[in-house]
């Protein structure tokens, strides 16, 4: 398979570029800053160097094409102020759906966020990231040409992953590894019977494959 993750250099996606290159699919990362190449060929990805802040659907389209699954893994991380949660959570996210749409390419997932919710009540950072985040889910889940999964994990530690998680459609909170959300995402790539479904995800006891493939057997 061919995959291109929006927020290529991301801690979440940088796992997950490893992950899928040791499987042997051909992955490709889209970056904002040319200096972060190095990282992405050093986990078996090809950098594409390209601002989603900036570019048009059509510039975005034309990396995704000839793609079987796009991942978007960006955000505006946690220094941001409320302004970019808006430009990059909910709209980079926006705009890579419709480059998908354009690009033909129907599997596509998303990293959100456990509580995204486009209502979601507060005047803090934290508070416009989960409305941005729940924003953007609700365009993508209203897109009929996409085949979409969204993930939505709940705190995130870099503790070593277990291979152990707990994925359904509420799971309550609790935390999960990076590594663990990278290792369900390659696993969901695969799955398209869980096209359609947003999933919660937290460490847990069933192991990753045996996880996903519970949901999407339901």
């Amino acid at each position: 398979m061919r995959i291109v993750i929006a927020g290529g250099h991301g801690q979440i996606a940088l796992r997950l570029e490893r992950l899928l290159a040791a499987r042997g699919d051909e992955v490709a990362g889209i970056i904002r800053k040319a200096e972060q190449e190095g990282d992405l060929r050093e986990a078996g990805a090809e950098p594409i160097v390209l601002d989603l802040e900036s570019a048009s659907a059509g510039e975005v389209a034309e990396r995704l094409r000839g793609a079987d699954a796009a991942v978007f893994a960006a955000g505006a991380g946690p220094g941001s102020g409320a302004a970019r949660k808006e430009t990059v959570d909910k709209g980079a996210a926006v705009l890579f759906a419709d480059a998908a749409v354009q690009a033909g390419v129907r599997r596509f997932l998303v990293v959100s966020s456990m509580g995204a919710d486009p209502a979601h009540e507060g005047d803090d950072v934290f508070d416009a990231y989960q409305r941005a985040k729940g924003a953007a889910d609700a365009y993508v889940t209203g897109l009929d040409a996409l085949d979409w999964t969204i993930l939505r994990p709940g705190m995130l530690t870099n503790e070593r992953g277990t291979g152990l998680v707990r994925l359904e459609a509420h799971t309550g909170r609790g935390s999960v590894p990076r590594a663990d959300v990278a290792a369900v995402l390659a696993e969901l790539v695969e799955s398209p019977a869980t096209a359609g479904l947003t999933l919660e995800l937290i460490s847990g006891s069933a192991p990753v494959s045996v996880a996903v493939k519970s949901v999407a057997g339901n």
